[in-house]
């Protein structure tokens, strides 16, 4: 049997041979439905993976409660659009939730920045000493600010990567540099380590970091001293996230006396939930990408049983003279099956070099991440016989029914 299939193969090496430009564009639809199938997963998968890594960019099992949803004469507000939260609140939740590791607090505005002849608008955020932590921040150059600063409210700045290029020259160092924020002078303390873009598209590295005292006091203003436009807390375990968010909703609805079946006036959502999101987005993406590349291999498979069909017409004498000397139904249906995988391994073997080609090049041309994996590869190219197998099963089974009598009499 083993050599019957050699010989069978050789065969159609032989016959696929004999018109070459016709077996290459034939193999054509293989190829590019493979390479496309590849390319796009490979872009999917990639995309998949920088959304993981900008989630990473959060900090460790973060939890984010923000002001929100409230209900004012029949109109409901949007997250963060009303002021519910307060420093006592984050502060009472570090006391009574000992499933929390540390408690934060934050306020945010758009301002200008200047330093000497240079000025930015970038974000300002004052925030609680706390925040760096459990957001992860690190720094290339100085320190964080003290629980003493904040205490002070004390007119110290940690900078971003972003500010710190449109603030300073090339090669300058900021800390130690006093820079003014809404005309108030501020000293640089440190400079924080690039973050990059988060999973909602935002730079992180355009950010300035204030003690939240200082920027309540002498800064921003507010018309609810200790208003906060978020609080952030942090778990030692990941599993621990889904206690503690109770936990926190049912401190948080105490505190702001909500009975029963009353609205939460706040939002409360978890890095796992933000990643869940942002993952489901991505994977939705693969699976579309995915499918419109299989398209491809289905046009693929169409032209080889184009190509058999004709190949039947042809050969009609060459088959009724092997059935004419002892070849059965099934050696022929073999034979033209044969053929029609023969095309799907070579299409496929193209294909998987081109894919690979194409998803390499999409990273340096367009900057789009892509993570080639060997299940992707081996799925395509199983794909692809299947194809092959699929529509060389009709010429195939149309081949094997012809009298032998009438084939021999074709012309």
């Amino acid at each position: 049997m083993a050599a019957f299939v050699w010989l069978t193969i050789l065969t159609a090496l032989r016959v696929l041979g004999r018109n070459r430009m016709r077996t290459a564009l034939t193999m054509l639809g293989i190829v590019i439905g493979v390479g496309a199938v590849i390319a796009m997963v490979s872009i999917g998968d990639g995309a998949r993976r920088a959304v993981q890594r900008q989630i990473a960019t959060m900090g460790t099992n973060v939890i984010i409660v923000w002001p929100g949803v409230t209900t004012v004469s029949g109109v409901r507000g949007s997250q963060g659009g009303a002021v519910t939260l307060t420093v006592a609140d984050a502060l009472d939740i570090k006391k009574k939730i000992p499933l929390l590791s540390d408690t934060a607090w934050a306020k945010r505005d758009v301002m200008q920045i200047v330093n000497g002849n240079r000025n930015w608008n970038g974000s300002i955020n004052g925030v609680s000493p706390s925040y760096l932590t459990i957001r992860d921040w690190s720094f290339t150059s100085g320190g964080a600010f003290t629980q003493a600063d904040l205490d002070s409210a004390a007119r110290v700045a940690l900078i971003g990567q972003t500010v710190a290029e449109n603030l300073f020259e090339p090669g300058e160092e900021p800390v130690g540099a006093v820079i003014r924020i809404n005309n108030v002078p501020f000293r640089v303390i440190g400079v924080l380590a690039a973050k990059g873009q988060s999973a909602q598209g935002s730079d992180q590295d355009d950010v300035i970091f204030i003690p939240f005292t200082t920027a309540e006091r002498k800064v921003f203003g507010t018309l609810f001293l200790g208003s906060v436009g978020g609080i952030f807390a942090s778990t030692e375990r990941a599993d621990d996230l889904p206690e503690a968010v109770e936990q926190i909703r049912d401190v948080i609805r105490m505190r702001h006396r909500i009975q029963g079946e009353q609205a939460d006036d706040f939002t409360i959502r978890t890095q796992v939930d933000i990643g869940k999101v942002q993952q489901g987005t991505s994977q939705t993406l693969t699976v579309m990408l995915f499918a419109i590349a299989s398209v491809s291999l289905l046009v693929g498979g169409i032209g080889i049983m184009n190509i058999l069909l004709v190949s039947v017409t042809e050969r009609t004498r060459e088959i009724g003279v092997r059935m004419a000397v002892g070849a059965t139904r099934r050696h022929i249906v073999v034979q033209f099956l044969i053929e029609a995988m023969t095309l799907s391994v070579l299409g496929g073997a193209l294909g998987i070099i081109f894919g690979v080609i194409g998803a390499k090049l999409t990273t340096v041309i367009a900057g789009w991440p892509t993570i080639v994996s060997g299940s992707v590869i081996a799925a395509a190219f199983v794909f692809s016989l299947v194809i092959g197998l699929f529509f060389g099963l009709y010429p195939a089974t149309k081949a094997a029914r012809l009298n032998p009598i009438d084939a021999l009499r074709y012309e």
